[in-house]
């Protein structure tokens, strides 16, 4: 199978088989069936891409229910650090961090379940980063963790001075102290 478990339940690393030949390469970024085959019954409403310089933090973000949304995470230019903490209560890897280095040259995915702030940091020059959703966008449901929380204690590999961070996610608040209502299944 093309999953890569994770040490924290639900996350997975999807690494699509490659084609590669004198032409370039091929792969299926996305194939239900196969989704399907590890569990994973999608609905897929909505793709976001972004495009940051070297330095940008984005995050620590997710909606609250009832606009969760599951993301699967990729990179179409560049590389980031692909960061999450789990968040969902009585979790037993409750305010666990996570991260994967995405690329294009690895073509490997982040499969991030409802119950996690989500943010990645641009380690290349530039990155072009896109992932699915399975809800819309809802501003009213927004929410999130500032990115620097002494308690998750998050190396984003990029040098203190040369974060590049929003207005907006400067002024999250810390986990302790962030709005949640996930629970653990």
């Amino acid at each position: 199978m093309p999953f890569e478990p994770t040490d924290i339940a639900g996350l997975l690393i999807y690494d699509p088989s490659v084609f590669e030949d004198s032409r370039g390469y091929f792969f299926e970024s996305y194939n239900e069936k196969i989704f399907q085959q590890q569990g994973i019954n999608m609905r897929w409403v909505q793709d976001n891409q972004s495009s940051s310089t070297y330095g940008v933090i984005r995050g620590l973000h997710y909606q609250l229910p009832p606009f969760a949304q599951t993301k699967l995470v990729r990179v179409l230019r560049g590389k980031i650090l692909d960061v999450v903490v789990d968040i969902r209560q009585e979790s037993p890897t409750y305010g666990k961090v996570y991260s994967a280095v995405l690329s294009a040259k690895n073509k490997k995915q982040l499969f991030i379940p409802h119950g996690f702030a989500h943010g990645f940091s641009v380690l290349s020059k530039k990155a072009e980063v896109l992932y699915k959703c399975d809800n819309f966008y809802s501003k009213e449901s927004e929410a999130g963790i500032l990115y620097n929380d002494p308690a998750l204690n998050i190396d984003w590999r990029i040098p203190a001075g040369e974060e590049i961070v929003s207005e907006k996610d400067l002024i999250l608040p810390v986990l302790e102290n962030c709005s949640n209502s996930f629970m653990y299944p």
